[in-house]
């Protein structure tokens, strides 16, 4: 998941989840969990390879409507998704069947002690409270366990993403300063860097729908919604590297991190 407008601390990371800005931006993505699964990319195969290793049991916190679930599924891993959301996770269960699914939090993970190899977060470490989250992802691992955060980022250095992410309000991407965002510290050891560069291929249909699936779009007005598509439109249609075309080479950057439970 992805937000703007909640209670952040210096960091990035959210203060406090059961803030009521947050918990209606992340039940925001609720209301649009088909389009969210639709339009986002996927993971490439080689970043999901680095960041879980030789895990077989793994648990997705904050699993979303599946898109990491799905490429754990496909490298053959034993699967638990949790998500606050029940939308997101109904809609899990469309793109995954069969995968158990769970209500529940990273400050309070509804599953036994050392019961998993590995913990993975995909664009959810700024919801967690690490201070909270740390300790509790620690109790479901089994000694030696891992914890892996991966995000995909779209690569601004092509400069269409880039004029498109003004117009979308984007703010900078957390992922890409790892020195102040991404912190675990003890019971973890060192953490861990891993970056894939890669191409997702996609309709301009498909391109507009991921941005009606950010939180930044979905709390805005319909007339600042309107504003944004004509806006990207536009962008779309006269840039020169994609004016006309019919699909949308969009470059991303995966950023995996990961450390092993001391």
């Amino acid at each position: 998941m992805d937000a703007e407008h909640v209670n952040r601390g210096p960091d990035g990371v959210v203060v406090d989840p059961s803030d009521p800005a947050t918990v209606q931006v992340a039940r925001s993505f609720g209301a649009a969990a088909s389009v969210y699964h639709r339009s986002r990319p996927g993971y490439p195969v080689e970043a999901i390879e680095w960041l879980v290793g030789d895990a077989v049991r793994v648990l997705d916190l904050g699993a979303g409507t599946g898109k990491l679930t799905e490429a754990l599924v496909a490298l053959d891993r034993d699967v638990i998704a949790v998500d606050p959301v029940e939308e997101m996770l109904e809609e899990l269960e469309v793109a995954v069947p069969g995968v158990p699914r769970i209500l529940g939090t990273a400050e309070d993970i509804p599953i036994e002690d050392d019961s998993v190899d590995a913990v993975v977060a995909g664009q959810a470490w700024h919801w967690f409270v690490p201070e909270r989250a740390v300790p509790e992802i620690a109790r479901v691992l089994r000694p030696g366990g891992v914890l892996g955060l991966v995000w995909n980022s779209r690569d601004i250095r092509s400069d269409w993403l880039r004029q498109a992410g003004a117009i979308m309000h984007e703010r900078h991407d957390a992922s890409a300063t790892f020195e102040g965002y991404v912190k675990i510290g003890p019971p973890f050891g060192p953490i861990e860097e891993h970056t894939v560069e890669w191409t997702e291929r996609m309709s301009r249909v498909r391109f507009l729908d991921l941005v009606r699936s950010r939180s930044y779009f979905i709390t805005a007005t319909p007339a600042e919604q309107a504003a944004t598509i004509a806006a990207l439109e536009t962008l779309l249609d006269t840039h020169p590297d994609i004016a006309g075309a019919a699909e949308l080479a969009v470059p991303y950057v995966t950023r995996c991190f990961r450390a092993r439970l001391g």
